[in-house]
């Protein structure tokens, strides 16, 4: 039981760490790009559509009652911000701590923040770089495939790169190398589901480019401090 209430205790205490300090760095980083995106997608003429279930629109503001609530600027928007990266980092926390007991036992090697670190830049390949040469981060009003193809490409690309990496670094032998590239470059060769031809995005393109690198910088900080912090408190809590 000690094993337990120290995994999900680290966890807590890491996706609070990691969750608050992301959210900082996305309030300088990410956040003022959607809000500069954003200014395009709302500036754009309201098309008048002939649906019945369309909502009718005046000077461009929607009348649409059912529309979802969403948080308004200021601190409803960075506190729901906030809240959803820290279960998000708590949700990782848990799986890469999982992994890093069931593997440390398999192994004999107990977890510290150079193997935590090393599963966590493991988690940003994973999650965030090998998917993003399909479906890199996007601004509002990009154009983009169906939401269930994109999901499922994403998943799989994620499966099979952990796998892949799984092999590479678990296994160390010449046929679960092979696998494992296979197995990587898989998702790849299929390719990602690709946007309605002929449509464009609202954003400049140099305000796209920026968001991109500035997104995947900041999943480099997420998962490197993830695995790091994880890897310090559970050989702190383990001692």
């Amino acid at each position: 039981m000690s094993i337990f209430r120290s995994l999900f205790f680290t966890a807590a205490l890491v996706g609070l760490i990691v969750g608050s300090v992301v959210t900082l760095v996305q309030y300088v980083g990410t956040t003022p790009l959607i809000l500069a995106a954003e200014v395009y997608e709302v500036s754009e003429p309201v098309v008048e559509t002939h649906s019945h279930d369309a909502a009718a629109a005046t000077d461009g503001h929607s009348h649409d009652h059912g529309e979802a609530w969403a948080p308004a600027d200021g601190w409803q928007r960075n506190g729901a911000t906030l809240v959803a990266n820290i279960l998000t980092a708590i949700g990782f926390a848990l799986v890469l701590n999982g992994l890093m007991q069931v593997v440390g036992q398999g192994t004999g090697k107990g977890a510290d923040w150079r193997s935590g670190l090393v599963w966590g830049l493991c988690g940003f390949v994973t999650v965030m770089l090998a998917p993003s040469f399909g479906l890199h981060p996007e601004l509002p009003g990009t154009p983009a495939a169906e939401l269930l193809d994109r999901q499922v490409w994403w998943i799989g690309t994620a499966l099979a790169t952990a796998a892949g990496l799984g092999l590479l670094f678990l296994v160390r032998k010449p046929w679960a190398a092979a696998l494992a590239i296979l197995l990587i470059a898989l998702p790849h060769l299929i390719g990602a589901p690709l946007p309605p031809h002929g449509e464009t995005a609202l954003a400049p393109a140099e305000l796209s480019h920026r968001f991109i690198t500035v997104a995947t910088l900041t999943s480099l900080v997420f998962w490197a401090l993830l695995g790091t912090l994880s890897g310090y408190f559970s050989r702190r809590f383990a001692a």
